[in-house]
């Protein structure tokens, strides 16, 4: 059975006209991506606090809240100062417009009119470079095992246990996607960097979880579950 679509990012799309939202919408769902969409400004307000976003995709023009201030919010409140926002506007496109919504916090700040595959790249290019700053010092915890992305060493109990490299990598971005179905081929992407165009053999996958799953043991080993159809999930 194939693969499920691959879910890496899930996105939060802000805007008070529904059509754009829902162009938008469609496009980050092809290409693998979850999504969460607010008309106002309080809305997404919520919406960032109980979804937890990997990143917001904000309109500047927007009755009562608009995007600046909305921004600005974000920025304040420590459950979501560090989400990744990025500003779209299709009247606010003068130079000092865009340097106030760096001012108030935004990452990127994109021009309408502009195709949803551009956006995208600038999405990704944000989450790169939060990705890359997180990792530097990140340590991840859950469930009895300890992971530290710098020292590349990992813990279960207390125990340190002697993994591989790709299983190193399997169990990070297990543990930073917990409770996310990952699928065979966003895995072999994300962990391998095979094209799938070249390489798309699932197995190598199956290989490295049934070994990774040995080496944490049965009682940790047993919450990296199989999702039929679909790939991977570690289970708090």
């Amino acid at each position: 059975m194939a693969d499920a679509p691959l879910l890496r990012y899930k996105i939060l799309i802000v805007d008070d006209e529904e059509d754009f939202r829902h162009m938008l919408r469609v496009f980050f769902q092809q290409a693998g991506h979850a999504v969460i969409e607010a008309a106002s400004g309080r809305e997404a307000l919520l919406a960032a606090v109980d979804s937890q976003p990997d990143i917001i995709v904000c309109d500047v023009q927007m009755p009562g809240m608009d995007g600046f201030d909305l921004c600005r919010r974000l920025r304040k409140d420590h459950r979501t100062a560090t989400v990744p926002i990025v500003l779209m506007s299709g009247t606010s496109k003068e130079q000092q417009d865009q340097l106030d919504g760096f001012a108030q916090g935004a990452d990127d700040y994109v021009l309408k009119p502009f195709e949803p595959i551009l956006l995208l790249a600038k999405i990704e290019a944000v989450l790169r470079r939060y990705a890359t700053a997180r990792e530097l010092g990140e340590v991840l915890k859950t469930s009895g095992v300890v992971l530290n992305v710098q020292s590349r060493t990992v813990a279960c109990g207390g125990h340190e246990v002697n993994l591989t490299r790709k299983e190193f990598d399997l169990l990070t971005l297990l543990l930073r996607k917990r409770g996310r179905v990952l699928s065979s081929q966003f895995l072999l992407e994300s962990v391998w960097g095979y094209d799938l165009a070249e390489y798309n053999d699932p197995h190598t996958v199956t290989v490295h979880l049934s070994s990774l799953r040995q080496k944490l043991g049965p009682r940790l080993g047993h919450r990296i579950v199989t999702v039929p159809g679909s790939g991977y999930r570690f289970e708090d």
